[in-house]
């Protein structure tokens, strides 16, 4: 039996601006992980780290074992942000950027930075190369948009390439943007990198709901937490075989023509890796429906997640995504704590159910004979043909003309 479990709402918003403080652009997770795992730790949830530190933790199966054996799902959410790395460094002292991960240099321009040095940090603002109105006047307005109109200033004594080199400042360093996050009265929460770390934090409260509820799991659930997601690859090599369904958390876009709001929980029905599981996206529709969880459907014709990286790479398994709806993507992005809050009570819901169809217990089937369907006889019936009426009925038509004799003509 499952039930809508309480979020602690303390806890998810301490966990997400703890998140949020610590720089983990994709390539430079380490310290996230740390924090990550410490998390787990002290719920007494147990964890493995991939070779480069992929987290996979596991709510154990608490029901009573039966004959038949059952699989288990994954929650998948991703640590690593969008950032930045110096791509070259110029005779006046300047550093070029690279992006990590896609986004556009419009939102880099104007950032704090902190560049990680091999052995240090300093602290700089990101700028257009003409960046004073009082020397390029209107010119300042006309620059392209592009990673290679800005450029990284340093905040230190620094007039040439050799002042750069001898702070050990070099090409491949990496760069954190400020965070900046603001939560305020009203409940909005305004930062850099909600994507993920408004996922992860909700993920994290809801694993602290089921813990602290003592609810039964019915099946193992891994709760994983990636590292390479904003660079492409994701959830591509951790998802083992007795995963039956993956359900994937991370941000939803907010724009006109989208559903995704920024109260309730955004269930994209498709993404560019294609549709979701219909089974499973429809059941996490109807939890939503009779707990009382505001939902809203979407598609996102320019997006890719983990879930989509668990299919590409070959994993047998039912997909989802469960997505808080956040305005201005990639960028000083929005949401709400109403969003956060119903996306980790659907995600206790989730976790006290069992595999979303019977059949998935096993792994291959000789037979379609309890295979799922998708559409019921009454869907699939044949549509009755159009009948026209007979034109002469319609239309007062003249009698034909008779026919020439042939052996009087000529």
């Amino acid at each position: 039996m499952t039930r809508k479990l309480d979020i602690d709402l303390d806890y998810l918003r301490t966990t997400l601006l703890e998140l949020l403080a610590i720089p983990s652009p994709a390539g430079l997770t380490d310290e996230i992980v740390h924090y990550t795992g410490g998390q787990l730790d002290r719920m007494d949830v147990a964890y493995e780290l991939t070779r480069r530190g992929t987290i996979r933790g596991i709510l154990r199966r608490t029901l009573p074992k039966s004959r038949t054996p059952t699989p288990s799902c994954a929650i998948v959410a991703h640590l690593d942000t969008l950032g930045a790395m110096v791509r070259a460094i110029k005779p006046s002292g300047r550093l070029s950027l690279m992006p990590i991960g896609t986004w556009s240099s419009r939102w880099a321009e104007g950032g704090r930075v902190t560049l990680f040095t091999d052995t240090g940090r300093y602290r700089g603002s990101v700028l257009p190369l003409k960046a004073s109105g009082h020397v390029y006047n209107e010119e300042i307005d006309s620059q392209p948009v592009r990673w290679d109109q800005l450029e990284l200033r340093v905040d230190h004594d620094i007039g040439s390439a050799a002042d750069v080199a001898a702070l050990g400042i070099q090409v491949g360093d990496f760069v954190a943007f400020d965070a900046n996050p603001e939560v305020l009265d009203n409940g909005y929460i305004v930062s850099r990198y909600l994507d993920n770390k408004a996922g992860v934090a909700a993920v994290l409260a809801a694993i602290k709901a089921v813990k602290d509820a003592g609810v039964d799991v019915p099946m193992d659930c891994h709760p994983v937490f990636t590292l390479s997601e904003e660079v492409g690859s994701g959830a591509r090599a951790v998802i083992e075989e007795d995963v039956s369904e993956v359900i994937g958390v991370d941000i939803g876009p907010v724009a006109p023509g989208q559903g995704a709001r920024e109260f309730g929980v955004t269930v994209p029905m498709m993404d560019s890796a294609g549709p979701h599981d219909y089974h499973l996206t429809r059941r996490l529709l109807r939890m939503c429906a009779e707990h009382d969880i505001p939902s809203h459907r979407d598609v996102f014709p320019f997006y890719h997640s983990d879930a989509g990286s668990a299919v590409s790479a070959g994993a047998d398994v039912r997909t989802a995504l469960l997505c808080f709806g956040t305005d201005a993507t990639h960028g000083y992005e929005r949401t709400h704590i109403e969003a956060l809050k119903h996306l980790a009570e659907l995600l206790a819901l989730y976790i006290q159910c069992g595999p979303t169809l019977p059949e998935d217990r096993n792994r291959r089937r000789d037979s379609v004979q309890n295979f799922s369907h998708q559409l019921d006889s009454e869907q699939l019936a044949p549509v009755p043909p159009t009948v026209l009426p007979e034109v002469g009925e319609l239309i007062d038509l003249p009698p034909p003309e008779a026919e020439p004799d042939s052996a009087n003509s000529g």
